[in-house]
């Protein structure tokens, strides 16, 4: 998918903007003024928080994509590692781990997101956070019933999600349809859903603590309606 990716997912500017501000703001707080981001991509994230001045190190797990980021940086710019962010390992201590898109729904199930809690405090500097972002399900959603939702609308671009909930596993298939003057592209997938509570259990588990919740990267009040969280996981003083 690295080839296509940017095309298919070129994200909502304005959102981008947000998690870019967002996130430079907690890294650029603390002295180690870096960011590690599990499931990197083609640079979504990466290139805006370079040009604030972060220090910007990535793990993901297509040699694709990865040869896509470096081709936007100079060579010393970036630390890049190709591996599984449950596992993979960057040299180096962070101000903050960032896993947004609904990266956290890992298809392997609970363990694996602990694991990833796990690692995401292995690169953590004293002090440092654990920022998650996922979409949360509404009452219908949950219904088991397949649910179309709209993810992405452009003057050339359209991506229609379909899912639908297994409530006895805690899975969610997913076709995404992508709407293009080309022609339809789709994309199957397979999630673990974790609700905000299970995440902030996960975290407790891993020895962290919840220090902000938002509806949006914009920092939008998080309530009963929303259908996306920001969570921002302090580590801990060992």
């Amino acid at each position: 998918m690295g080839d296509d990716y940017d095309i298919l997912y070129p994200g909502v500017d304005a959102d981008t903007e947000a998690a870019v501000v967002l996130l430079a703001e907690l890294a650029l707080e603390r002295p180690e003024r870096s960011l590690l981001e599990f499931g990197s991509g083609t640079g979504r994230l990466a290139v805006g928080l370079h040009r604030l001045g972060v220090r910007v190190a990535g793990i993901d797990g297509s040699e694709r994509m990865v040869a896509r980021l470096r081709e936007k940086f100079r060579s010393d710019a970036v630390d890049i590692v190709v591996g599984d962010y449950r596992d993979a390992q960057v040299k180096g201590a962070f101000s903050v781990v960032v896993l947004a898109l609904n990266g956290i729904f890992d298809p392997r199930g609970r363990t694996a997101q602990l694991d990833i809690f796990r690692n995401a405090a292995r690169h953590l500097a004293p002090g440092g956070c654990f920022v998650v972002e996922s979409w949360v399900m509404s009452d219908a959603q949950r219904s088991g019933d397949w649910s179309v939702l709209p993810r992405y609308v452009g003057d050339k671009h359209v991506e229609l999600q379909m899912a639908r909930y297994d409530i006895a596993t805690n899975r969610i298939e997913r076709t995404l349809v992508h709407l293009l003057p080309e022609g339809m592209k789709f994309v199957t997938v397979t999630d673990t859903y974790a609700s905000p509570g299970e995440l902030d259990v996960m975290a407790e588990v891993r020895n962290f603590d919840r220090t902000a919740r938002y509806g949006t990267w914009g920092r939008a009040e998080f309530t009963s309606a929303s259908s996306n969280h920001v969570s921002i996981y302090q580590l801990r003083p060992s």
